[in-house]
């Protein structure tokens, strides 16, 4: 391989994971401490777009840790995990990241629109 082609090779590489990071970090927003669905703050039960998502914080148990969320969409379970980095993700949207339980079941009203359901599988 010339000298050319292993830059233009490495240059593409680059600038296509720079585009993809670029796209998942315009969606994550820091927790306010204190706040419904944050990290040690109170649990929450709105309707949002139609659909009734209610969240409470665990105790610890290994299922979801200790800063685990129980939440439920329309009655549902909804798989709500923590991130490394402190943001949530839902088994919905697996690449969203969101600053609390609540934002990330937003998010998951949102990937689902309208009419269909959770399948009730945590994962």
């Amino acid at each position: 391989m010339s000298r050319r082609r292993l830059i233009a090779v490495a240059g593409t590489a680059v600038l296509g994971a720079a585009g993809a990071f670029r796209g998942l970090s315009g969606r994550y927003f820091p927790p306010d401490e204190g706040q419904p669905g944050a990290p040690g703050g109170p649990a929450f039960d709105e309707t949002y777009r139609g659909r009734r998502i209610q969240g409470e914080p665990t105790t610890g148990g290994a299922a979801h840790g200790p800063h685990g969320w129980r939440v439920t969409v329309d009655g549902k379970p909804l798989g709500v995990m923590r991130r490394a980095d402190g943001s949530y993700l839902s088994m919905v949207d697996h690449y969203g990241s969101y600053g609390t339980p609540l934002a990330a079941a937003r998010g998951a009203v949102d990937e689902l629109g309208e009419g269909q359901a959770l399948g009730g599988l945590l994962h």
